[in-house]
């Protein structure tokens, strides 16, 4: 069992950054893949970045590509993603995720966070 809680989010204007970090329980932590989801209102949850168990491995969407970059700290039991270069298409609710591989589906993730509000003004 994995508990996620995230923290980062918050109001920036275009061209801003912001890290959004994942904290998690339990002893497990560095067996999982973490990716970060975000969702709009009336859209399905998508994929932003992930990352495998040891960090060897990142995908990234290509909306974000060049401009994000996820990070993990097995010791602190902690996901990073990085958000540089922000537009306002980037506003969204931002999810942390942990599952068995580093996929793009949301189905291939076990456990998932509160989520946390970003919002990027024109």
């Amino acid at each position: 069992q994995v508990q996620l809680v995230e923290s980062g989010g918050g109001l920036v204007q275009a061209g801003g950054s912001l890290r959004l970090s994942c904290a998690a329980s339990g002893r497990t932590f560095s067996s999982y893949a973490m990716a970060w989801f975000r969702q709009v209102p009336g859209k399905e949850r998508a994929i932003v970045a992930a990352i495998s168990w040891n960090g060897g491995y990142t995908y990234y969407a290509d909306s974000v590509k060049g401009r994000f970059t996820i990070s993990r700290d097995n010791a602190k039991n902690t996901v990073y993603l990085q958000m540089n270069s922000l537009k306002p298409e980037d506003t969204a609710v931002y999810y942390c995720a942990a599952g068995q591989a580093t996929r793009i589906m949301t189905r291939e993730y076990s456990y998932w966070g509160q989520g946390t509000q970003v919002t990027v003004s024109s």
